[in-house]
């Protein structure tokens, strides 16, 4: 994806209303991944801020403002709005969460509606939303594992790894090096994020400089779309889901 249309779009995403309403020009996986990383990189900039609100939140609260409300008075996920209330008015994060799980815990059915509503409307928070984001990640890996086998590439999983000398392991260990557009390859990666300038910089530092130092060179695959000019490290390179109509080359001297 081009920056201009990234930013564009990066920029309208604001309210799970914003996902759905663009749900009809693109892709609902990036649309989801985008928006949660947003999300989630606002929350980390603004979370002390709102928690140190909690006392005066959970007044708000008491008298009569919804957890919903609040969540758009203080510009924050509807759950974690809620979190604070919770834990200000003495439950643990356990039993908050317990709550969110099963409403019918609750003693105050209007609480419990509203709970239910929290749970609704929060897109990045709520128990779905972690579903939706582990079946990216295993809907990915398996289109890595289709694409890899396909071509009878044979590799090592990050499970076949475990317990290695290996300190960090990527999704697939090649277990001979193959040849993807030019570049010598011994690891792939797979993404189920969408890989903006932020999110690769992260997986860059984290994760895939160190396989490059462990393994060699290797592809990162965004299958829900990334940016098509990132900047890459040394001996990493990076495609999204039209790596499925890739060939690799095997090495015949390896």
């Amino acid at each position: 994806m081009q920056y201009e249309e990234y930013k564009k779009l990066y920029n309208e995403l604001n309210t799970p209303e914003d996902v759905k309403r663009l749900e009809a020009q693109y892709d609902p996986r990036m649309l989801d991944s985008l928006f949660t990383q947003k999300t989630t990189r606002e929350v980390k900039k603004r979370f002390y801020m709102v928690k140190n609100a909690s006392a005066k939140m959970l007044k708000e609260w008491k008298k009569g403002m919804s957890i919903m409300d609040l969540s758009k008075k203080y510009r924050f996920p509807p759950l974690l709005v809620a979190m604070f209330i919770f834990q200000e008015d003495g439950a643990s994060k356990k039993e908050f969460w317990s709550y969110i799980r099963d409403p019918t815990l609750l003693e105050s059915e209007e609480t419990a509606a509203e709970v239910r509503e929290a749970v609704r409307n929060d897109i990045v928070y709520s128990p779905d939303a972690n579903d939706r984001q582990r079946e990216r990640g295993i809907w990915g890996e398996g289109l890595l594992h289709e694409w890899l086998d396909g071509q009878g590439i044979t590799y090592r999983t990050e499970n076949d790894l475990r317990g290695t000398e290996f300190t960090k392991t990527p999704d697939c260990l090649l277990d001979k090096p193959v040849i993807y557009e030019g570049h010598k390859i011994f690891w792939v990666e797979s993404k189920a994020s969408f890989g903006d300038n932020t999110e690769f910089r992260f997986n860059a530092r984290k994760q895939l400089v160190p396989y490059t130092q462990l393994f060699g060179p290797g592809l990162v695959v965004y299958w829900v779309g990334c940016l098509d000019d990132l900047e890459c490290p040394q001996d990493v390179y990076v495609c999204d889901i039209s790596v499925m109509d890739k060939k690799l080359e095997r090495i015949e001297d390896e």
